[in-house]
Order: C-alpha cells, then sequence, then structure tokens
C-alpha cells in the first residue's frame, strides 16, 4: 500500500517564536501596528484563525470572533478589528479585520475589499450584500492614515474545497488578490481544516508538512490563485480542543510569524 506520508517535510518552514511576536513594533515610525486582513469563502475559518491566534497568546483557548459550526452563510456580518490583549491596558502590535465571506451570488463585495485595503471602511461598518459602501456612507472614512490601511492579506480556505470552490469565487478571490497587487500589499494564503483532508493529520498535527495528500492541494490552491508554495501555509484553527497544546500552537506561531514579517515588508516600503 502506498505510504500517505513523506519520510521528510516537503517544506522548509520558517521559524516561529513567540519571543519575535510578543516583541514586535512597526519599524516605521508612521504605523503603531499591523493590519491584517483575512478574507476568503464563507465558512473557511477566518474568524477561527483568530480566535486561534489569540488563544495561543493567553494560554488558553478562547473565542472573541464569533463563529458558527453549522450556519451556511457568512457568520461575520461587520468589519471589525481585534486587538490581542498583552495584559489589561495594552496590545500586541497586529490587528486582524475579519470580513463577510465570498459568495457566488451574495456574500461581501469585492470593491467592499478594495476600499477596506484602501482603509475607507470604519470599524463596525455592517457589509451590505446588494451595493457596497459609498463616499457618501457615515461608515465611509475619506482620509485613510496609513495606520487605516492594510498591511498584509491573508486569503483563508479550507484545504478540503480548493478543489469545488466556485468559478464566480475564484473569480473575486482573484480581483481581490489584483487588487493588493496594485496596491503594493503582501499577500499569503491560509488552509484551514488540514485534519478534515488528512487522517493522519487527525492522528497528529505533526503530521501537516508531511502529507501527500495536503501536499498536493497546497499545489492546486498554488494552481488555482497564483500564491507561491511557500506563502501557503495549513493551519489546524482550535475548534473542539479544551486546552491549548504546544504543537497545536507551534503551526499557528508559524503561519504568523510569516504574516507579520510580509507585513512589515510591505510598511518599511512605505
Amino acid at each position: 500500500m502506498e505510504q500517505s506520508l513523506f519520510k521528510d517535510p516537503w517544506r522548509t518552514l520558517p521559524e516561529s517564536t513567540l519571543c519575535f511576536l510578543k516583541q514586535y513594533k512597526p519599524k516605521n515610525e508612521r504605523a503603531t501596528h499591523l493590519r491584517i486582513l483575512l478574507y476568503g469563502p464563507v465558512g473557511a475559518g477566518k474568524s477561527s484563525f483568530i480566535n486561534s491566534v489569540d488563544s495561543v497568546f493567553q494560554g488558553r483557548v478562547t473565542d472573541r470572533a464569533p463563529t458558527d459550526a453549522t450556519s451556511g452563510d457568512s457568520y461575520t456580518q461587520k468589519y471589525k478589528s481585534y486587538k490581542i490583549h498583552k495584559d489589561h491596558q495594552s496590545f500586541y502590535n497586529f490587528i486582524f479585520n475579519d470580513i463577510v465571506g465570498l459568495e457566488s451570488d451574495k456574500g461581501v463585495q469585492v470593491e467592499d475589499v478594495k476600499l477596506a485595503l484602501k482603509g475607507h471602511v470604519k470599524d463596525g461598518y455592517r457589509f451590505i450584500s446588494c451595493h457596497p459602501l459609498n463616499e457618501n456612507d457615515i461608515n465611509y472614512n475619506p482620509d485613510p492614515t496609513l495606520d487605516d490601511r492594510v498591511h498584509v492579506l491573508v486569503c483563508v480556505v479550507p484545504v478540503g474545497s480548493v478543489s469545488i470552490l466556485s468559478d464566480e469565487v475564484v473569480k473575486k478571490m482573484r480581483e481581490v488578490r489584483e487588487a493588493a497587487r496594485d496596491l503594493g500589499i503582501s499577500q499569503l494564503g491560509i488552509l484551514t481544516k488540514p485534519d478534515q483532508a488528512c487522517p493522519e493529520v487527525k492522528a497528529n498535527i505533526k503530521n501537516l508538512y508531511t502529507s501527500k495528500r495536503l501536499k498536493e492541494q497546497v499545489d492546486k490552491f498554488s494552481a488555482l490563485l497564483g500564491f507561491p508554495p511557500k506563502s501557503i501555509f495549513l493551519v489546524k484553527n482550535y475548534n473542539s480542543e479544551d486546552e491549548t497544546s504546544d504543537d497545536m500552537n507551534a503551526q499557528i506561531l508559524i503561519a504568523l510569524t510569516k504574516i507579520v514579517r510580509f507585513g512589515e515588508d510591505f510598511l518599511n516600503d512605505q
């Protein structure tokens, strides 16, 4: 029977250091933080990734960003910033923004995502699928600062959905990527729910980057949207777990470290 795991990892992974992330501060003095925007189809695990990062830093499983395991629609409805608490009075220097999921016939408007990239969308704006935000809306920010803009864009897709994404959703994701490219914004991909796609990963999270099945999906995702394989990360979010663990934390931190480094590259070019 053919082995489902490679003997050695099929990728050289970047070093992930919790110390680096805890001490991170933008070198660009015009920026007080790094802004990370997550986008992707409905149910991809965008909010769960924010919760997973928060869980790593808090040392316990948290659930700050609302998620829903049963709804077929996007559970996120508003543009909201999530800061990770350092203590009761301060936060780490990176911020996440969640956004309504992309769908074939509804979901977030691509134009709204483009406005968010440029910093024109105010925190708390409720997305309306039938029409995008306009300059006359109270939630439109006419004069965004560098802090308001997105510094790194992360495309989040369930690894098991890579081969079944609709043409319309893929088209929308490509439009978002092209808009970010034109703005010079750094981009990465995250493939979630690897445990649902690979029994070996479900049995042991350490098998993430030795799984032949998952490598195939990373290659397909790369061909579909143009992300280089080195910029695509596999992440198992905290969902059913009651406690955090070093092995779970490690693969989340690997992705987050690269996200922050990519965002810092963008800020240094401003």
